[in-house]
């Protein structure tokens, strides 16, 4: 038997320590008692001593915790601490650790939390026939009809309140088979195991969409659509059928043809329209939710032809986009016409869309357009009328387009802003004016700055915002309007550079966009979300890189997809941030006040310390380097995409 005050001799990183035997063994089945017992090799220095290959400032907190049972966490990283009880096995002291950490979090998320809309009790899964029949949370079963007519909800609107309180945020312990965070009940000494849900991945949230006060959730097979009403929150109104194809895009359309009222009655008109692509086929449903229960209609199944890459609506027109090469096509629902139309568009790279009108950037350096409003006209000529509004002066491949259109005045209409990016790096701004109609709009300006790819571009009322391929690079300017229109006195003024690192696939970056998010007239954030399996993402003001806030999931589940919507409540808009998970939840967060408070003008430097002109240097943004390391440890950085692209040879001037 081993003599309890026996001297036992550590050297831990370096450091000597001398303590008992008993000071290290009396807490059974740990590190210690496996060392010293002989279960564990051991490897001794040249004076006999005991080598461990930790970090001995954490071990002295530990050795001292052993020997008195007490600890002090005033100066202490609780994180890194209860790291090295786990390898040591101190359970009694990392259970401690824990409980300190979870005082900080909680189930119920922080001031910025807004909702959460659980997964599917009873997913539905293809081919097993319950397509045309599903239940979600505590809502009854629906019989559906037998044309092409379904119903999805058979709850009133008084039992809509029992879907907000059936959909309880599931506790840590139980959503332990995402594999990250701490059990609460395994921190109070509850040691039972729980079995991993299998269905968990393949239910992870895939897409998540919003319009006005209505959110698609987009499952692997399905699409389960929620709204938003002051009396009841949200709640689920409708489900797609189960798709055999795996859903890899969707287009939400909420429009209201009657009055809604705050209450959310049935008699309130309002009908949602819901696209699906899956390669290259999209299908197209209307809900009429106006009726009790809801009536769900195919409108059609239609084919584009080559893969769809973007799925829109343009008013109510469903647009879906490919840029395939010289395959490039735009195919076309317009409502009023049921009609389907698809057209080759040559080199189609980029798009956005400002009011009836549909731009087109191309790889040929041409900007395109199609007027949703003049379509119909000419729908017996089979035309979408693509017209070319405008040519790169050096044919420069477009790769990123924003429009802004100016408030109307008594004195003339609408101007026409244009800014895009090109693969060489350049940033233009174009202007229509309105009394130039049936002249091409005019280049107004011209930046060098980037010598990557553009990725991004957004011009708002009071910025002008761009992102090149080399780590999300960021690039903004502060933009001199005169009677709400751009003007060259004094001209644009640089603003901020800074980096939004995101080190997603390819293939998840259509669902995880950064932004910039946020209508043109105010301030537009952008969402960071540093690695693939991550639940904390940080939003960023566009305009600066200025860290509005740090969201972090409430569950612990990591972030699969998310998005910006503002939604129109009765009493005011709110911007809210959309999250799906890989739990199959979403949960949202409402960024309106903190992004308020981000965006207001910084008191002035004493002394006019930063320059006559100059703004203060811009604070904490992104993850300081303490966090972007924790984020890094959870991420094999040699199998994450290298955004870090070949910047192309800038072509010859003309």
């Amino acid at each position: 038997m081993a003599n309890y005050q026996e001297i036992v001799h550590l050297n831990v990183g370096g450091t000597r320590f001398a303590t008992s035997w008993h000071t290290l063994t009396w807490v059974p089945d740990t590190f210690f008692t496996a060392l010293l017992s002989g279960r564990i090799p051991t490897v001794r220095d040249e004076t006999g001593a005991i080598f461990i290959d930790r970090d001995p400032n954490l071990f002295g907190l530990i050795l001292n915790f052993l020997r008195t049972r007490d600890i002090d966490l005033t100066t202490v990283n609780i994180r890194a601490l209860r790291h090295e009880c786990d390898y040591f096995g101190i359970t009694p002291l990392s259970r401690r650790l824990a409980l300190c950490d979870e005082m900080n979090h909680s189930a119920c998320g922080d001031v910025l939390f807004y909702g959460y809309l659980p997964p599917p009790l009873n997913p539905p899964i293809p081919g097993n026939g319950n397509n045309r029949n599903t239940t979600n949370c505590s809502r009854k079963n629906s019989t559906a009809s037998n044309t092409d007519v379904a119903t999805n909800r058979s709850h009133s609107r008084n039992s809509s309140l029992d879907l907000r309180t059936v959909g309880r945020i599931p506790s840590q312990d139980q959503l332990s088979r995402c594999g990250r965070g701490h059990s609460r009940a395994a921190s109070l000494g509850n040691s039972e195991s729980h079995k991993v849900n299998t269905w968990a991945d393949s239910m992870k949230v895939q897409i998540i969409k919003a319009h006005h006060n209505w959110i698609a959730v987009a499952y692997s097979h399905f699409v389960t659509g929620y709204r938003l009403t002051d009396s009841c929150g949200w709640y689920v109104v409708f489900q797609s059928p189960v798709q055999d194809s795996v859903i890899e895009r969707i287009a939400l359309n909420a429009k209201t043809g009657g009055s809604a009222t705050s209450s959310g009655s049935n008699t309130s008109g309002t009908d949602v329209m819901l696209g699906i692509a899956s390669g290259s086929h999209v299908r197209l449903w209307a809900f009429s939710t106006h009726t009790e229960p809801v009536r769900r209609t195919l409108v059609g199944t239609f084919n584009l032809g080559v893969r769809v890459e973007h799925l829109l609506f343009v008013g109510p027109q469903l647009v879906a986009l490919s840029g395939a090469g010289s395959r490039s096509k735009a195919g076309v629902w317009h409502t009023s016409t049921q009609h389907w139309q698809t057209q080759d568009v040559a080199h189609l790279t980029t798009h956005d869309t400002a009011g009836s009108f549909l731009l087109l950037g191309t790889a040929t350096g041409a900007i395109n357009y199609i007027d949703m409003q003049k379509f119909p006209l000419r729908m017996k000529d089979n035309d979408l009328l693509v017209t070319q509004l405008y040519k790169d002066p050096n044919q420069e491949p477009i790769t990123a387009i924003s429009v802004y259109l100016t408030p109307k005045t008594n004195l003339c209409g609408n101007w026409i802003e244009i800014a895009y990016g090109t693969r060489y790096g350049s940033v233009r701004v174009i202007v229509q004016h309105p009394e130039t109609v049936g002249h091409g709009p005019q280049l107004f300006q011209t930046f060098t700055v980037h010598q990557s790819p553009v990725t991004k571009v957004s011009l708002s009322e009071n910025y002008l915002v761009s992102v090149c391929s080399e780590y999300n690079h960021v690039r903004s300017w502060r933009v001199t309007r005169f009677r709400g229109m751009i003007s060259t006195q004094p001209g644009t003024t640089p603003k901020a550079a800074f980096k939004v690192l995101a080190l997603e696939a390819p293939t998840a970056q259509p669902h995880n966009d950064c932004g910039p998010y946020g209508e043109q007239d105010e301030e537009q954030i952008f969402i960071q979300k540093v690695v693939p399996d991550t639940d904390t993402l940080y939003v960023r003001l566009a305009s600066n890189g200025k860290r509005v806030c740090t969201i972090r999931s409430v569950d612990g589940s990591a972030v699969s997809c998310f998005t910006v919507a503002e939604c129109e409540g009765a009493l005011r808009p709110r911007r809210l941030l959309l999250c799906g998970h890989r739990s199959g939840a979403a949960q949202l967060w409402d960024l309106t006040a903190p992004t308020d408070r981000a965006a207001r003008p910084a008191p002035p430097a004493p002394n006019n310390a930063a320059g006559e002109g100059e703004e203060s240097p811009v604070g904490e943004g992104g993850p300081s380097p303490d966090e972007l390391v924790r984020l890094l440890s959870a991420c094999d950085l040699d199998a994450a995409p290298a955004p870090l692209p070949h910047s192309p040879s800038r072509p010859l001037q003309p």
